[in-house]
C-alpha cells in the first residue's frame, strides 16, 4: 500500500470517529457460492448455484468505489472457481486495482492454484492440523500445502475457522504459519453457528482457553494478523454491531456488515474477529488503532 493510500485511509478512519460516521470503506463481493468442498461449518455454498458475469461484478465495484470503498474483498462459494468468458479472478484483481481500490483481496480454501500475485492478501482457509482439518474439509491438506509451496509470489494468510473440532489445533497451525516460507500470517475467527452448525460452536471456557493460546502466540512473535485487544473485547462480547464500515454485497443485494446480519439472533453470536476489529477502530479505541498501525503495515 502506498503511503498517500495509507494516509487517506487513515483520514477516513480519523472523521469517522470524530463525526461518528457509518460510512464504508470495506467492501465484499461474492463472485459465485458455487463451492467444490461442502465443509462442516459452512452453511452457504452451493446454495444458488449462481457464476456473477464480469460486466455485473465490474458494474459493482464501480458502485462500490463511487461509494467511497478502498479495501476489497473477493469471496465465495470458492472464489477461485469464479470465470466469465476467459475471465479469472486475476482479471477481476487486476480490474479493481485499475478502478482505483488501494488493497484488493482474495478468501480461498486452496484447493485451486495460489499464484496469484496480483491479489495484496491472499486469506487461505487452513482449519487445524491435518487430522482436524480434513475432518472439517475432506481430504484437502496435503493439496492446500503443494499448492502453497508453489506460490512463491503471493501473500498468503492462513485463514482459519475455530470450532469444537480444531481449537486444540491453534499452536500447531501458528507454527505452520511462522515455518513455511510462502505463508507470511495468520487470522483467526470463530465460528458463528448459522443454522445447523450450532453443535461446532465453542462453550465460554474453550473461547477463555483458545484466546489465552492466541494471545500467548502473538507475546512469542508469531504472525498473527488479528488485534490482541479486540481478542478480549470479542470475548466479553461487548463489541458495537453491526460493523457499518463493512459491505457485502452478492446477488445484487447489499449487506451491512455480512450476510448473517439478517438472520435472527446470530449477529449477537458472531465470531467475525475483523468486525470486532473494525469496530474497535471506529469507534476511536486507542490499543485498537496502535495495535492496528503495527499489524497491518506489517502484514499487508
Amino acid at each position: 500500500m502506498k503511503k498517500l493510500e495509507f494516509l487517506k485511509l487513515a483520514l477516513f478512519g480519523i472523521k469517522t470517529i470524530i463525526f461518528k460516521k457509518k460510512k464504508p470503506i470495506l467492501g465484499t463481493i461474492i463472485l459465485t457460492d458455487y463451492c467444490n468442498l461442502h465443509c462442516k461449518h459452512c452453511a452457504v455454498n452451493n446454495i444458488n448455484q449462481i457464476m456473477n458475469p464480469y460486466e455485473d461484478i465490474v458494474e459493482e465495484m464501480q458502485d462500490f468505489y463511487n461509494d467511497g470503498i478502498r479495501i476489497l474483498f473477493f469471496c465465495g462459494g470458492e472464489t477461485l472457481l469464479w470465470e466469465h468468458n476467459d475471465k479469472t479472478i486475476r482479471d477481476l484483481i487486476k480490474k479493481a486495482k485499475e478502478i482505483g481500490f488501494y488493497i484488493v483481496n482474495i478468501v480461498t480454501n486452496g484447493t485451486i492454484d495460489l499464484d496469484i500475485p496480483e491479489a495484496d492478501v491472499i486469506f487461505l482457509s487452513i482449519d487445524g492440523n491435518r487430522q482436524a482439518h480434513n475432518t472439517i474439509r475432506g481430504d484437502t491438506f496435503d493439496t492446500i500445502i503443494n499448492n502453497i509451496s508453489k506460490a512463491d509470489n503471493s501473500n498468503i494468510c492462513i485463514y482459519m475457522a475455530i470450532n469444537k473440532l480444531n481449537y486444540k489445533t491453534v499452536t500447531e497451525v501458528c507454527t505452520l504459519a511462522k515455518e513455511n516460507p510462502n505463508i507470511n500470517s495468520i487470522s483467526f475467527n470463530f465460528h458463528t453457528p448459522y443454522k445447523g452448525t450450532e453443535d461446532l460452536s465453542l462453550s465460554h471456557s474453550e473461547k477463555e482457553e483458545t484466546i489465552y493460546t492466541i494471545k500467548n502466540m502473538i507475546k512469542k512473535g508469531f504472525p498473527i494478523f488479528n488485534l490482541q485487544c479486540a481478542l478480549d473485547k470479542y470475548l466479553k462480547n461487548t463489541w458495537q454491531r453491526p460493523c457499518y464500515q463493512c459491505i457485502v454485497s452478492e446477488n445484487n443485494k447489499k449487506y451491512v456488515c455480512g450476510r448473517c446480519v439478517e438472520i435472527e439472533g446470530l449477529c449477537k453470536e458472531c465470531g467475525y474477529l475483523f468486525a470486532v476489529e473494525f469496530s474497535m477502530l471506529f469507534d476511536g479505541n486507542i490499543k485498537a488503532i496502535l495495535q492496528m498501525l503495527k499489524t497491518y503495515l506489517k502484514y499487508v
